[in-house]
């Protein structure tokens, strides 16, 4: 048990729940029940004999449960309540709710239980934004001892089924219950919610009364995916925690592609963002290789399925692009549909995850099958990516309901020059170069591992001819950095932003110019003592608290602190990783989607972004990453050979991770420092001690 804070969230594949502390959700807030993107509750709140109910105590144990401990306000005059109530709920597919009203006194008590609802079928983005009077109001029906919802709005119809176990006087927007409750006894009500979506009734996971909660399909789905979990302990708390946490939170953020059902994909991100994302998703899975790999295969193969086939200037999509977002059962804005292509990332990223799940040795029959959608993605980077014959990716929105800027920073006055002046689409951002270039990279490895030597030799080639001009077209000399970008008039966007550290990370950037990217990396301007800012304090536009120009994204950082040990700069590495560690231990051991960017010298807790979602997927899984890359976990598998070279920060003592998995196999390693002990080697793989690139001289 423990008090209860904030609101809380409650999530199940596609299925999520925000209330209070004390189970209701209130009225006029972005709270709710949610289901394929559409809110069928907007208000639940409960009243026992006209008083509302004073939260006591919360229990969580399980991502898509929780226990209610609360007590009903005593009447005036009396000092102390004696009705305890107690609300187990439950969400997946729809939500059940157990009322159990426990009486504390020696005498029966006459009790009204009185459940107050709305139901707007307000859509997600419309529920975010504070727009949901654009719907109409929906039908409402009684029915047996229950009440029935429904509506249709733009040809998508929505429905709501509540009937509750014990009598209930139903009426629209209201549920009423007398019971009398036994001294030192209970009573006991579960009420059910049922959802259906253009006529599809979702199979409710908690139908039955009280059923055991581990026997239930999402606990079942969970356990299976904890006994895969490796174990990691580290006698660093701080750390042990936030490993332990963001493999919890990855494990609620699993969602079920709808076509392929036993199939599992990341999703970005809780509450707003509970679907597939290119960019997101393919980074997360990029990230949890060190733990799981059915993500990365899981949403390889969805967004293979999903890839563009067509020109479409409404939804962006090209042929061979990769998703931006889908949205299973509803569309994204009018007009759009249920996938939007608009993203200039997650098509090179797309190829560089394929190259690596082979690298991990996760690939065989299924990274051939890939292969075709490799070499579409790589095409339409060619062919639609590159729009001027520059050799460089730009992007431009081709609908005015579409995004303005299409990486990563995507909010509408994220790209800026130094001064703070915004610049024009079409844009190049230096991290895309990055990723194409990785891309190339990896299909270049993918070639030789299927005997095509020229295809081979051919796409290195592109990548080496691709890092020549980058280096030569986004290095501002006289600032000793790497340019955010290139405008529509080919003028380099000089602001001095983290971008550059996901040059690093793919290696796109000559070793000679490294040292100043790092110096300017861990400058104060650039590294708040907690992570590394998306803007520099020194640029016009910088507000630390500004979504994408001064915040702190940790799975920003967590790229920039592999990019830092790719490029031997140890003593950074494990400097921007203790401050992270430290910003976790702040936020109770869950790294949020990102935090506002004040100095750790004037605050002594990192300062949490108002909207920030938590659990989210690049976060949690940011920590993994930042763990592969101070141990120089490489492995060739294909080659039959594993890299460990590790730095580990004096502060963390000895680190053990076991089960991790490498193939077909599984491993332990144990580390502090530079040292490390590996068991359980698969046969015939060697074993390398030798660090991915020697440090430049600063």
């Amino acid at each position: 048990m423990g008090w209860p804070g904030a609101a809380v969230t409650l999530v199940e594949g596609g299925c999520f729940c925000l209330s209070e502390a004390n189970g209701d959700i209130a009225a006029g807030s972005p709270q709710g029940l949610f289901f394929r993107d559409t809110r069928f509750l907007s208000r639940w709140q409960v009243q026992v004999n006209g008083s509302g109910l004073e939260p006591l105590a919360l229990e969580v144990p399980e991502p898509f449960a929780a226990t209610f401990v609360t007590a009903v306000r005593p009447p005036r005059g009396h000092p102390d309540s004696t009705i305890l109530v107690i609300r187990r709920r439950f969400v997946g597919n729809g939500m059940r709710e157990d009322l159990v009203l426990r009486n504390l006194a020696g005498e029966a008590s006459a009790c009204s239980l009185v459940i107050d609802l709305d139901v707007d079928f307000a859509h997600l983005f419309d529920v975010k934004e504070g727009r949901t009077t654009l719907r109409l109001p929906p039908v409402v029906e009684r029915a047996d001892n229950g009440l029935e919802y429904s509506s249709v709005w733009q040809d998508h119809e929505r429905g709501l089924h509540l009937w509750a176990s014990e009598p209930v006087l139903a009426s629209p927007g209201h549920l009423v219950a007398q019971a009398v409750v036994p001294a030192r006894g209970e009573w006991t009500m579960s009420v059910h919610l049922e959802l259906s979506t253009d006529g599809f009734r979702a199979a409710p996971q908690f139908a039955s009364s009280l059923p055991p909660l581990a026997a239930s399909e999402p606990a079942v789905r969970l356990q299976s995916w904890r006994r895969r979990a490796p174990s990691i302990v580290s006698e660093h708390e701080g750390l042990a925690t936030a490993a332990a946490t963001a493999f919890e939170d990855l494990g609620s953020l699993r969602i079920f592609d709808p076509e392929v059902p036993d199939r599992a994909v990341v999703a970005a991100g809780s509450p707003w963002f509970m679907t597939l994302f290119g960019r997101d998703s393919l980074l997360t899975s990029w990230m949890t290789l060190l733990v799981d790999p059915s993500l990365a295969i899981g949403t390889l193969q969805t967004l293979a399925r999903l890839q563009g086939h067509k020109e479409d200037p409404i939804t962006e999509e090209q042929p061979g692009r990769i998703l931006h977002e889908v949205r299973w059962g509803t569309p994204l804005l009018q007009g759009l549909g249920d996938v939007y292509y608009g993203t200039v990332d997650a098509t090179p990223l797309f190829v560089m995850l394929v190259g690596e799940v082979q690298r991990w040795g996760f690939g065989g029959d299924i990274v051939k099958e890939l292969i075709p959608h490799v070499d579409r993605a790589l095409q339409w980077i060619e062919d639609y990516g590159d729009r001027d014959g520059d050799g460089f990716v730009e992007y431009k929105r081709m609908t005015d309901r579409g995004l303005l800027h299409q990486g990563w920073k995507d909010s509408s006055d994220a790209i800026s020059f130094a001064s703070g002046r915004l610049a024009d689409p079409p844009i190049a951002l230096c991290e895309v170069q990055g990723y194409v270039y990785a891309a190339y990279r990896a299909r270049s490895r993918l070639a030789e591992e299927l005997g095509d030597g020229e295809g081979a030799r051919r796409f290195a080639q592109k990548a080496e001819h691709l890092k020549r001009a980058f280096n030569e077209a986004f290095w501002v000399g006289e600032r000793g950095w790497f340019a955010l970008g290139l405008d529509a008039d080919k003028q380099q966007i000089d602001a001095l932003a983290s971008n550059m550290g996901h040059c690093l990370w793919t290696g796109i950037i000559d070793a000679d110019k490294a040292p100043q990217v790092v110096r300017h990396l861990l400058s104060p301007a650039m590294f708040s003592g907690w992570g590394i800012r998306t803007l520099a304090s020194s640029m016009g536009a910088f507000n630390p608290l500004g979504y994408h120009n001064g915040s702190v994204w940790p799975h920003d950082t967590a790229i920039a602190v592999a990019g830092l040990i790719r490029y031997g700069f140890v003593e950074e590495a494990q400097a921007v990783t203790m401050g992270l560690i430290s910003a976790a231990e702040r936020f109770g051991g869950r790294l949020p989607e990102l935090f506002c960017g004040f100095d750790r010298s004037e605050f002594e807790v990192p300062v949490a972004y108002p909207t920030s979602c938590s659990p989210q997927a690049w976060a949690a899984a940011g920590i993994f990453l930042v763990l592969r890359a101070l141990l120089g976990f490489e492995p060739e598998m294909p080659h039959r050979e594993l890299s460990i070279a590790p730095n580990l920060p004096s502060e963390l003592g000895v680190l053990r991770i076991e089960n991790i998995p490498l193939g077909d196999d599984r491993l332990s390693i144990e580390a502090s420092g530079r040292e490390v002990v590996v068991r359980g080697l698969p046969p015939g793989v060697r074993l390398r001690r030798v660090p991915r690139m020697a440090r430049a001289a600063v």
